[in-house]
């Protein structure tokens, strides 16, 4: 765990991922805004689906330690070659993996990539969501977001208040519809996320972000 932690930026900021990047001109700039993850979708039905945008290589040829691979289901074999070529840092689950899913992942990446496991975030009372976290120990992070059909990027929020009534034994990211509106409502989590994945509320058009519009979130999450 630790291994893994050294590539993360290192201050107790509020941390930023920026999901569903496919502009490599974006990418270089939200680099230089030091943005703290950039998320890359490898999922086929996405309309963000990366690699009908770049290759594996010019992924692997970005200078970034915050490298997101998102994944929906797929091969254990498929996603250890992915992130190898594509040189990422960290491994993404969106879609139903299971624990036993994870541990064995973790014997196929290199050892300092992190894995960030999803809960999709639907009707689940405090207890079924308790025992959810309790199954996804393996991973380094988890995500919390909006369930959907489409496994993310539909701009649509969930109740934030029911994090208040459970304990997140891990670092997390806080996804699903969060924009420039609703941020200030993260102070009043008692557990705050380690950071905040944004995607469609931050868009001009799928895949394609609207710069201005995260120059002023970054600066007000920093």
């Amino acid at each position: 765990m630790m291994e893994r932690q050294k590539l993360l930026p290192g201050n107790d900021l509020l941390k930023l991922k920026v999901c569903g990047l496919t502009q490599l001109e974006q990418i270089e700039e939200l680099t230089a805004m030091k943005t703290d993850f950039l998320g890359f979708i490898f999922y086929e039905k996405s309309p963000r689906y990366i690699l009908n945008h770049l290759s594996l290589k010019q992924i692997g040829e970005i200078k970034h330690r915050g490298k997101v691979g998102v994944f929906v289901n797929e091969s254990l074999e498929r996603i250890a070659e992915t992130a190898e070529k594509a040189k990422l840092n960290f491994i993404q689950l969106h879609g139903d993996e299971s624990k036993d899913f994870t541990i064995e992942l973790r014997k196929k990446i290199h050892p300092e990539n992190g894995i960030i496991k999803v809960i999709r975030m639907v009707n689940q009372i405090s207890d079924e969501l308790q025992q959810i976290i309790h199954e996804n120990q393996s991973a380094d992070y988890l995500l919390f977001d909006t369930d959907s059909t489409a496994f993310g990027g539909t701009g649509t929020t969930f109740d934030w208040n029911i994090l208040n009534s459970i304990e997140i034994s891990l670092p997390y990211f806080l996804s699903g519809g969060i924009s420039s509106e609703n941020i200030e409502k993260v102070k009043h989590l008692k557990q705050k996320p380690f950071a905040i994945d944004i995607n469609s509320r931050f868009e001009i058009k799928p895949g394609v972000k609207d710069l201005e519009k995260i120059k002023i979130l970054k600066n007000n999450i920093k």
